[in-house]
Parts: structure tokens; sequence; C-alpha cells
């Protein structure tokens, strides 16, 4: 289920965390599902266990994760929500782009069709 990629420039545990919340948006994973534990991941994504573990901190952190001692890291009933949130924070910095994009002579329809065939890929819809 999960994979990193070393060769990306994207920190191993930064593709865990958008790995988790990707899984979480699109129902895959979902409230109260346990996560592999720290050990096992890190063994089979032959990573340092302290990677996978701030990984899981940063999810607790931010309270799309819960750790129950002895049980496990699961996934929190608010996880979604947290989600949803960090992508309306991120929709300010769409603005931005937007402009720059106009500035290099993109042009509207070009921009709009990006983002509906963003949204028309399958599981793309809102729920």
């Amino acid at each position: 289920m999960f994979s990193v990629n070393a060769m990306s420039g994207v920190p191993v545990y930064e593709q865990l965390v958008n790995q988790v919340e990707t899984y979480i948006a699109m129902g895959i994973l979902e409230a109260g599902s346990q996560l592999p534990s720290v050990r096992s991941l890190s063994v089979a994504l032959s990573v340092n266990p302290n990677t996978v573990q701030k990984a899981f901190s940063d999810l607790i952190q931010r309270g799309i994760v819960t750790a129950v001692p002895g049980k496990g890291n699961f996934v929190s009933e608010d996880a979604l929500s947290a989600i949803r949130e960090k992508g309306k924070k991120r929709l300010a910095g769409l603005s931005s782009l937007v402009r720059e994009l106009r500035l290099f002579g993109i042009e509207k329809e070009e921009l709009i069709k990006v983002i509906e065939k963003e949204y028309s890929f399958e599981g793309g819809d809102d729920k």
C-alpha cells in the first residue's frame, strides 16, 4: 500500500504523510483504520524507523491519526475534515498561482481544462 521514492526529492516522511492523507481522502483508509506499525512499515519500505515515526508524529499532531498506547496508530474520527481544512488553506495560494500563470500567457480556458480534467478523473468527485 505504501511506497517511497528516494529519488523524488521529497523527504520520505513527507511522502508517507501525503500517502496517508491521500488514502483517507480517497476513502481507502477510513476513520478507525489501523495503520501499519512503525517497525513493519520501516522494514517493508527499507527506511529508518525514526523516519516513519516522524511521519506518524506529524499526522498525530495535526489530528489525522490517533495513537493508542499498546495498540498502535489509527485514523482519527476527524481525519477527513482535517485534510479538507488543509485543502482550503492551500486554495488561498491558488490565487497567486493563477495570477502568475496569467502573466506567463496561460489562457483562462487552458487553466479551466486542467481543472476540469483533475475533477473528472475517477474518484475525483467531491464526496
